[in-house]
């Protein structure tokens, strides 16, 4: 997913603050989703409710104001109610980030782990790199 970096995702000095790293995994995330056709929203009216459980994340060099980057998400290993995405922050093919992240797939009313439903479990297995 290509991504701009605005003032507002900066700190004075005109670099990336930290936090933002992780909101534009959020939104390549969602946008994979999107693209194999569930948006969150549906998601929620059917109860099915995807949640960070953990992530673990690497920071090698800033982004700067103004710089193109580019967000990638991939599946990493699928379980019963959990996936784990690979992700990266890249700027002219540069790593600057890098993130696993663990989501959790919950029933929306009561937040308590369910299984994926059959469909979207479907477009999940296809992206597997490893095991």
């Amino acid at each position: 997913m290509p991504l701009k970096v605005y003032i507002e995702d900066t700190d004075a000095g005109g670099i990336v603050y930290y936090v933002n790293y992780l909101k534009f995994m959020e939104r390549a995330r969602s946008e994979w989703l999107n693209a194999q056709g569930f948006a969150q929203r549906e998601l929620l009216e059917q109860g099915v409710q995807l949640v960070v459980h953990s992530l673990s994340c690497r920071y090698a060099r800033p982004a700067r104001l103004d710089d193109r980057l580019e967000v990638s998400a991939a599946v990493e290993k699928l379980a019963a109610c959990s996936v784990r995405f690979t992700q990266a922050v890249r700027h002219r093919g540069e790593t600057l980030c890098e993130a696993v992240v663990d989501i959790a797939c919950v029933d929306a009313q009561h937040l308590k782990p369910r299984r994926w439903p059959a469909a979207l479990r479907a477009v999940l297995t296809p992206d597997i790199q490893s095991q």
